[in-house]
């Protein structure tokens, strides 16, 4: 295994102090924690809204610390979820007396480990509410899609209203209908090497890609022959609109990293998904493509559809000032 760590003992302390050094005038550390806070937190009036999980996501969770976004971001270890003292940590850090808002991806350990810290913070008279994000299409039951790369456009629209002075209950309300408007799909070219056994997560043929891929390594729903960026692009493109019903509406779209993946190869996705979306009569009106929610070191992509109307296009508009450039 070649990775540039000390030790993957030490990897996600150094990395989160690593992440501070970078960035000081916009994020602190909680002492003994792994959480990484904005420095004006809290904000007086304001109400919280945090998010983590499991660390090898990055830049999410902490890369979107700042004004207009997190207030908190909590790091757990590698593909991990962090505990519930570290998240309450992260709540009383962030409530400035409006209450906290939680954005939690539907993963076993988040849930349970963000719904023990509500309860705990709530003994302490702090109002905590959430929501569960679950995007990825590519798993059958809807009660069991994991919340993927679309978890950002979350973190964006609800972390804006908060900027904007909205109340707890006004965001619990915009996040429970934005869920549903949240579609992605992603595949892998390559499996993540995980630092602490140095094992990709699964196995690829040189033929082979991974369709409907989990951004903890997880294998996806099936592999398939090697194809071209264009006919991988349209299968999955195929496979959104499978579950969008009203083709009248505009969309955010997100083209998303895996981590591994050239910006060069994510331009060429877009060219052919710009194309193709326009000659499916799905109007785009806003583009973002980078790496927002990675694996590792996976090789892939993600591709998100967000149904957006002019309140929502004016919440992921507004500026910001977050630690990912």
């Amino acid at each position: 295994m070649k990775k540039l760590i000390n030790s993957p003992e030490k990897l996600v302390d150094q990395m989160l102090d690593g992440l501070v050094k970078a960035n000081p005038n916009k994020i602190t550390r909680i002492e003994n924690t792994n959480v990484i806070a904005r420095t004006d937190a809290p904000v007086d009036g304001k109400v919280g809204i945090i998010s983590g999980g499991g660390s090898g996501h990055e830049p999410a969770h902490a890369g979107f610390v700042g004004r207009g976004m997190l207030d908190c971001a909590v790091a757990g270890e590698v593909f991990t979820s962090p505990t519930p003292d570290q998240i309450l940590e992260a709540i009383k850090k962030s409530d400035s007396g409006k209450g906290v808002f939680m954005i939690i991806k539907n993963y076993q350990g988040d849930v349970m480990n963000f719904e023990m810290a509500k309860e705990m913070a709530e003994m302490e008279d702090i109002q905590v509410d959430y929501i569960i994000v679950a995007d990825d299409i590519a798993v059958e039951k809807k009660e069991d899609r994991r919340g993927v790369a679309g978890t950002i456009f979350v973190h964006k629209t609800l972390g804006a209203m908060a900027e904007n002075g909205a109340s707890l209950a006004e965001i619990k309300k915009m996040a429970d209908l934005i869920i549903n408007d949240i579609k992605s799909i992603g595949i892998a070219t390559k499996a993540c090497t995980n630092p602490s056994d140095g094992k990709e997560s699964f196995l690829l043929e040189d033929n082979e890609f991974e369709m409907g891929i989990g951004i903890h390594g997880e294998e996806g729903i099936q592999k398939e022959e090697m194809k071209s960026a264009d006919e991988i692009v349209k299968e999955m493109v195929d496979r959104l609109l499978e579950e969008i019903k009203d083709d009248d509406s505009e969309y955010a779209v997100m083209v998303n990293g895996m981590g591994a993946t050239p910006e060069m190869e994510l331009y060429v996705i877009n060219n052919c998904l710009a194309d193709y979306l326009a000659e499916k009569n799905i109007k785009v009106a806003r583009t973002y493509i980078g790496n927002f929610m990675t694996s590792m070191d996976m090789a892939g992509f993600s591709i998100t559809l967000y149904k957006v109307d002019d309140e929502r296009l004016k919440l992921l508009d507004q500026e910001v000032d977050i630690v990912r450039k």
